[in-house]
């Protein structure tokens, strides 16, 4: 590992993949991050990285087009902060190899979302759940530490639901997505499947959110050894949709104490996130934007509000089942996966909780 410059050095597991991708897309010309090393399956190994992967969007960054592919080993990757987006059936045994020898991962993979020890984070929503990292690596012996991202989807819900739930007292969730092409990775679906369709069923997706969404708005117990779930009843319709980027998820909301949609709206406008955030390079300067038009959140439309890293909502008005419904979107490689996991680090850094890494 070389660095030619005072920034950590971090490197991409699955460099290859959609994710991987777009994690080097964001870390090219990052203030505080240096990629140092690429890393991808035995196929990629010991090519030019130009060679291993079909790059998908934009231009691939020079000074990574000519760097060799190294294996996902912690004997061939030396960066003390590694950003993993390995598949799930790889994700199980890499990610922990990682930690025992020191690194701190950051994953985007659904192995270890919902182990008691593992922190599930987004930075504006619950940074105080990394508290966890503590017990993590005594109880399992490791000197580094995973740090996972949530599912998407859930990401979309997390962000708007977690104000609703703080001054509301969220009780029940249905929620109907509509999700991106870009969320089911390279080559994804068969363009003769999505073209002019609507695909009802993306694998294992309503577990993860009807699951994570609870960890997410949960709160440490008193001995920070886990995260006592909220008590919150979701339930989810996973959709694949022919949009490119952007997942959508329509919401009908029940609540302890139900807001009117005038309350309801100004909690969402006023909401900030956790003032941890505040500064960090990838952090949106509003991570929720609230669109008063009739026919917005739209993903050709909104995006790329905030680079990427803002959720964006509308149509919230009053439901006729529950108490409240609303609709929320947000960029599924950026927000969901690939900005999430920088933000996280980002935000590790800052605060002095990675090992070997000095406090910015």
């Amino acid at each position: 590992m070389i660095s030619h410059d005072s920034r950590i050095p971090v490197a991409v597991l699955g460099a290859t993949g959609a994710v991987g991708q777009a994690f080097i897309r964001l870390l090219d010309g990052h203030p505080w991050f240096a990629l140092v090393e690429v890393a991808a399956s035995e196929r990629s190994v010991g090519k030019p990285y130009r060679e291993a992967a079909r790059w998908l969007e934009g231009t691939m960054p020079a000074d990574v087009a000519d760097r060799t592919v190294v294996a996902c080993s912690p004997d061939a990757v030396t960066a003390p902060i590694v950003f993993s987006a390995l598949d799930s059936s790889a994700a199980g045994e890499v990610e922990p190899a990682f930690a025992r020898a020191g690194r701190l991962v950051l994953s985007n993979a659904k192995n270890f979302r919902m182990a008691t020890d593992v922190p599930l984070v987004i930075p504006e929503v619950n940074a105080e759940h990394l508290s966890l990292l503590t017990h993590q690596r005594a109880t399992r012996g490791w000197t580094g530490g995973i740090v996972t991202n949530a599912n998407c989807a859930t990401t979309v819900m997390a962000v708007p639901l977690a104000p609703l739930h703080a001054a509301f007292g969220l009780t029940k969730v249905f929620a109907a997505t509509m999700q991106a092409v870009s969320g089911a990775g390279y080559p994804g679906v068969a363009s003769l499947d999505i073209l002019g369709n609507v695909i009802p069923f993306i694998n294992d997706e309503e577990p993860k959110i009807e699951t994570e969404l609870q960890k997410l708005l949960g709160a440490i117990a008193p001995d920070a050894s886990r995260v006592i779930d909220a008590s919150i009843m979701t339930s989810a319709h996973a959709n694949r949709v022919p949009v490119e980027h952007g997942h959508t998820v329509c919401l009908s909301l029940g609540f302890e104490r139900p807001p009117t949609v005038d309350q309801a709206l100004d909690v969402l406008r006023g909401w900030r996130g956790d003032d941890v955030v505040r500064g960090l390079p990838t952090a949106a300067e509003r991570a929720l934007i609230v669109r008063d038009e009739v026919d917005r959140p739209q993903p050709r439309r909104d995006i790329h509000l905030g680079r990427g890293m803002a959720t964006v909502v509308g149509r919230v008005r009053p439901d006729p089942i529950f108490d409240l419904r609303l609709v929320a979107m947000s960029h599924n490689v950026v927000r969901g996966a690939a900005g999430g996991s920088i933000l996280n680090a980002e935000l590790m850094v800052m605060t002095g909780m990675v090992p070997g890494v000095s406090r910015l």
